[in-house]
């Protein structure tokens, strides 16, 4: 019996989760000996681990509990690896060598893989004195950098993509040059960014108030509350960065009030963390509880929801003695306060399956009801595990019950705290499940609406040919099963038709009974006023949000995913046609102790009345390049051709590091021939305008084949060559600027 719901469900488990020997050979024959594995390791550190291996088996059966991918891919393996996503780690000193200690700190933790979050805000100011070596200080963004390299580093070292977070204080006088940060889009590519926002700072926004930016005791200067304001999000409205952490109510709601202080999340958002607090993460599939679904009786399964949830943070609270940890402060962090992080997914299918419309009032409180629900069974579980094993070491029961959030808790349950204590000092998070979700054959991610009933996708066979794949939401691909062709009712929405406000509400009423915080992006459309922009974020602040993060598509930043109207949703996967001709440039690139130059030729396309690079060729005398250069030649042309964002090619050849050492070009350290290829190609794109910054200087080489002058013709005088300059495609030739 196959259990999967879906053939994209089973290629993520064969190339994610299932356990393989070191030469590939699968060690998990079916996804039951995966659960099996999962679930004897998670069961071994109890007293009688035959007595739960079966309990923990029966809640993974189905996809009904979903822990987190590390957990699901590390548990039971015998490797050294850490089961926990991400870590706050430890508050950066305000000293050079505390800095680069730091930094070390985050390297060591992200070779295990984990994603890290730091708060910026305790170094001083770029221009503050640094007493005792007259200079002044470079300022948290240059320290960032280095943060970001070092990410970089670890990436092409063989570990997965790096996550980041970085936080700042609204009051930090460099503020502002956070904020703008990421416009440079060579910048911080490894970090997400999230402003810091003070209840104080939005009393000030309100009143219309000076707000002073300060450090260490010291006023640096005062700016308008307002214009900060509508600074962070100008740029979120246009780089979909920074997002909006409201600090003050994390702490004030935060169960450990009396003993942490937070200022940091992991990198994307769902745990407030104190320093060196560690991100351990598992979600109930809500999708896989609805009885009789579309039916006059649709209802979620409460009584089993309680049960899993029981079962869940069993076994969620072994995982913080099975695991490992890549230092021995999160390992002290973790055991002290034993924090969990059990979400939802599917919730979004489950609204559907009952007939309740996402975004809408009784969808909301059907949400608010299922997460207290959820949080009621988890606090009392909790409570359970406390009277058999022991609280968390750092229990106190006046002080922990006096928190904002415990004060709303059922009394009953309060009375229990109080009387037996509690085992994990937090228990609820929403975390982002996109990989986890299509695993449990594609539900709806997290709290997130549906975002598209259906799409097409093109799956690479084992002869090297390729299929294509309809995926199916899992309601809607249980609507198609039980009612055939009738059409979807007017509930089935997807992210497409709904209002940001939607969005807000449903975050809210998630977040009234997450004891954590909720991973959740709030799709805006293109064509949003800045004013009605605005608005989503205060909303996000007058309903209790602990912070906000939106995504609206731009120029700038592209569509993370798109969809075809009005057929059905399909993923861009068509190479784009190439004309007969096509207009370039050529470069030629001098690596120091190569004897053959390599010439570079970037040919372009016009798209959507925007010039594009289309295709790359790579050429050199030196043999012992002939390989790796065709190579290159037809990956990076084969990415070029299917349109979208193709940056990320430049970011990815820019990290490559030769281990036999690199070479210093024009001023600055390039850490192998590929970055100094994908240095080329960046500027390419600056130059043509494809990529925001100011041009670099880098000239075609006139003597070169081919080479042709770059940059789009300006509309006001003819003269080809439009560049990027200062944010903006001006004409060297009559000044003509596209910002005017």
């Amino acid at each position: 019996m196959n259990r999967f719901a879906a053939p994209i469900a089973e290629q993520i488990w064969d190339m994610k989760y299932r356990l393989r020997a070191a030469d590939g050979t699968p060690l998990d024959a079916t996804v039951e000996n995966t659960w099996r594995r999962v679930a004897r390791d998670l069961a071994s550190v109890e007293v009688d681990p035959s007595a739960w291996e079966g309990h923990f088996y029966a809640a993974l059966e189905d996809f009904r509990f979903l822990p987190a991918g590390r957990i699901i891919s590390g548990a039971g393996t015998g490797r050294s690896v850490t089961l926990f996503n991400c870590f706050v780690m430890g508050t950066i000193p305000d000293s050079m060598a505390g800095i680069f200690d730091g930094l070390k700190e985050a390297a060591l933790t992200m070779q295990q893989g984990g994603g890290i979050g730091y708060d910026f805000s305790t170094i001083r100011p770029k221009g503050a004195e640094v007493k005792g070596v007259a200079a002044d200080a470079s300022g948290p963004l240059s320290f960032m950098d280095v943060w970001d390299a070092m990410c970089r580093t670890i990436m092409s070292a063989g570990s997965r993509r790096g996550a980041m977070m970085a936080t700042m204080r609204c009051d930090h006088p460099d503020i502002e040059d956070f904020i703008a940060a990421k416009q440079d889009a060579a910048r911080l590519r490894m970090f997400n960014l999230s402003v810091l926002v003070t209840d104080a700072f939005m009393a000030a926004r309100e009143a219309d108030a000076d707000w002073p930016l300060v450090f260490g005791g010291r006023v640096f200067r005062t700016i308008r509350a307002r214009d900060l304001w509508d600074g962070i999000m100008r740029a979120t409205y246009d780089y979909a960065e920074p997002g909006v952490i409201f600090i003050d109510r994390i702490n004030r709601m935060n169960n450990l009030v009396y003993v942490e202080e937070i200022s940091a999340t992991n990198p994307c958002g769902e745990q407030p963390l104190p320093p060196y607090g560690a991100c351990l993460l598992g979600s109930i599939n809500l999708a896989r509880l609805v009885q009789d679904p579309f039916g006059p009786e649709a209802a979620l399964d409460l009584d089993t929801l309680d049960g899993l949830v029981t079962t869940a943070v069993r076994m969620m609270d072994n995982v913080v003695d099975a695991s490992r940890f890549p230092l021995p402060q999160q390992a002290a962090e973790a055991q002290a306060k034993r924090r969990i992080g059990l979400g939802v997914t599917g919730l979004a299918d489950a609204l559907m399956m009952v007939g309740l419309r996402y975004g809408a009032p009784e969808a909301a409180e059907a949400t608010r009801h299922w997460m207290h629900r959820i949080a009621r069974a988890a606090y009392l579980a909790s409570v359970g595990l406390a009277k058999e094993k022991g609280v968390f070491p750092l229990f106190d029961a006046d002080a922990y019950l006096s928190s904002g959030f415990m004060q709303k808790m059922d009394e009953d349950v309060r009375e229990a705290v109080r009387a037996h204590g509690i085992r994990n000092a937090l228990l609820t998070s929403v975390a982002p499940t996109g990989t986890i979700s299509l695993y449990a054959g594609n539900v709806s991610s997290g709290i997130e609406p549906v975002f598209a009933h259906s799409y097409t996708r093109k799956v690479l066979q084992k002869d090297g040919t390729r299929t294509e794949e309809e995926v199916v939401d899992y309601a809607a691909r249980l609507w198609r099963d039980r009612m055939g062709d009738a059409p979807f009712p007017d509930w089935f929405v997807d992210a497409q038709t709904l209002s940001p406000l939607d969005h807000v509400a449903m975050q809210a009423a998630a977040q009234d009974w997450v004891d954590s915080s909720i991973s959740k992006t709030i799709n805006c459309p293109e064509d949003i006023s800045f004013d009605a922009f605005k608005d989503v974020y205060l909303a996000a602040w007058d309903q209790g949000c602990k912070g906000c993060t939106t995504y609206r598509p731009n120029e700038v930043t592209g569509s993370v995913l798109s969809v075809e109207k009005p057929s059905a949703p399909e993923l861009l996967d068509k190479p784009m046609d190439r004309p007969v001709a096509l207009g370039g440039a050529t470069y030629k690139l001098k690596f120091p102790g190569s004897e053959h130059a390599i010439y570079i030729t970037v040919n372009d396309i016009e798209d959507g009345g925007r010039r594009r690079p289309f295709e790359v060729f790579i050429n050199s005398k030196n043999m012992e390049h002939y390989a790796w250069t065709v190579a290159l030649t037809r990956m990076i042309s084969a990415v070029f051709r299917r349109g979208g964002d193709v940056s990320f090619v430049v970011e990815e050849l820019k990290a490559v590091f030769d281990p036999r050492g690199g070479a210093w070009m024009e001023g600055r350290y390039v850490p192998s021939i590929l970055a100094a290829i994908g240095g080329v190609i960046e500027r390419h794109m600056v130059a043509i305008g494809f990529l925001p910054g100011e041009g670099t200087g880098l000239k075609a080489d006139p003597h070169a084949s081919g080479a042709t002058s770059i940059g789009p013709s300006c509309p006001a005088c003819g003269t080809p060559g439009m560049r990027m300059i200062e944010g903006c495609m001006t004409c060297p030739s009559c000044g003509h600027s596209r910002c005017q």
